[in-house]
């Protein structure tokens, strides 16, 4: 399926941001005709944006001069010399996104399509604290630059995903409950005394919706991304924009009450949250406690894979006691698609046909009569790949572009 922009997220723009010169604005816009990538020609853009000649000639130089845009061969002629061509040069630029799980670590190098160039991974423990999580980062940062032969000055953005609450506009972490010693931490900043680039920070589960829309999805404007790993969250796109509520919180399904577990008492203080029954560590606790040998949700997941029958119905208990929650969702949201991630996803029919037995059964007919229920296919990329378009969609908006036409 071919790629096209997701919904552009809501940016803060950064503080004391220079201004475009009045001969370079809205450079932006006519660049936003040639995002999808085809190659067009001046007369082509003068006829499509209305503009006149000279306009669309000095912004084109603009844009090029800036490196967005370049000649892409010659159009057929209709008498004299062939008209020249231009396109969006994706590999202008170069992204660095970042997704951060509480025990893994992806970083990949894009270019300005979302296409990734090159990645690494690296095992972390996001509850050390920001400064050695973030150094890490960095070090990873300059190792993939270099593996790519980039330079710094190429470097149009970074976005990271962090697992908990986000302040977008600031990207700073709210209070995340697995992260001590993150609240309130200025990551941005922190990135920006080694990376001189915009740097843009939210919810891994969010950024998680936007890659798996973006690369597989791209016509769905209500999608529902679900992450079952450690803790269990949901990305909400409705109406094609990415939802973060009031205070960066929406989607935290995992501390919805599930009946079944009335006495279950969860980490956040409550009984009978989501994550206390259906996350990783949940259903391999509930199988160690009845003589399974399970420690982690790898290990369920290799029971599984191996045809445990304890391990296999424990998969599908997770995936009623999710699909408990996702009716209401479905109900609520009426969502076209719910994609199911992270982790334990991988264990693949075993947890969506719990989810499909309880979400077709409880929510009403009408909002499921177009639904699909399926597994992530962007598997563990989807947040390198969300990261990526977040920063795609903020330095290649209008007044983004302007600034670059400008030299700014």
């Amino acid at each position: 399926m071919p790629k096209t922009a997701a919904a552009a997220p809501s940016v803060t723009p950064t503080a004391g941001a220079a201004t475009a010169p009045a001969g370079h604005a809205r450079s932006g816009d006519l660049f936003q005709l040639l995002r999808d990538g085809r190659a067009r020609t001046r007369a082509e853009l003068v006829d499509i944006s209305g503009l006149a000649r000279s306009t669309v000639a000095a912004r084109i130089d603009a844009l090029a001069a800036s490196g967005l845009i370049g000649p892409a061969g010659e159009a057929v002629s209709s008498g004299g010399r062939p008209p020249s061509r231009f396109a969006f040069l994706p590999a202008a630029r170069v992204i660095l996104a970042v997704d951060v799980g509480a025990t893994h670590l992806l970083i990949a190098l894009t270019d300005l399509a979302g296409s990734v160039l090159c990645e690494a991974r690296e095992f972390i423990d996001v509850s050390a604290g920001p400064v050695p999580v973030l150094d890490g980062i960095l070090e990873l940062s300059v190792q993939l630059l270099a593996q790519a032969g980039r330079k710094e000055r190429e470097l149009a953005g970074i976005g990271i995903g962090l697992p908990g609450p986000v302040e977008h506009s600031t990207g700073k972490p709210a209070s995340p409950p697995i992260m001590p010693g993150w609240d309130g931490f200025d990551v941005p900043a922190y990135v920006q005394q080694r990376f001189a680039a915009p740097v843009l920070v939210d919810n891994d589960v969010n950024i998680m919706a936007l890659g798996e829309r973006a690369e597989y999805w791209p016509d769905a404007e209500d999608l529902l991304f679900i992450k079952v790993a450690t803790g269990i969250g949901a990305g909400i796109i409705s109406g094609g924009l990415l939802q973060r509520g009031a205070d960066g919180t929406a989607g935290d399904i995992g501390h919805v009450r599930v009946s079944r577990g009335a006495d279950v008492l969860c980490r956040c203080g409550n009984r009978g949250c989501l994550e206390a029954l259906a996350s990783g560590p949940a259903v391999a606790a509930a199988l160690a406690a009845d003589g399974v040998p399970a420690a982690t949700g790898e290990d369920v997941l290799a029971l599984a894979r191996r045809g445990n029958l304890a391990a296999i119905q424990a998969m599908r208990q997770a995936g009623r006691d999710l699909g408990d929650v996702l009716a209401t969702c479905v109900n609520l949201l009426n969502p076209s698609v719910i994609v199911i991630g992270g982790g334990l996803s991988s264990a693949g029919e075993y947890l969506l046909a719990g989810v499909r037995e309880i979400v077709y059964q409880r929510s009403l007919p009408l909002a499921t009569a177009r639904l699909r229920i399926v597994q992530s296919m962007a598997s563990d990329q989807a947040g390198v790949l969300g990261a990526s378009r977040m920063v795609i969609d903020h330095v290649l908006a209008p007044a983004s572009v302007d600034l670059l036409a400008a030299g700014a």
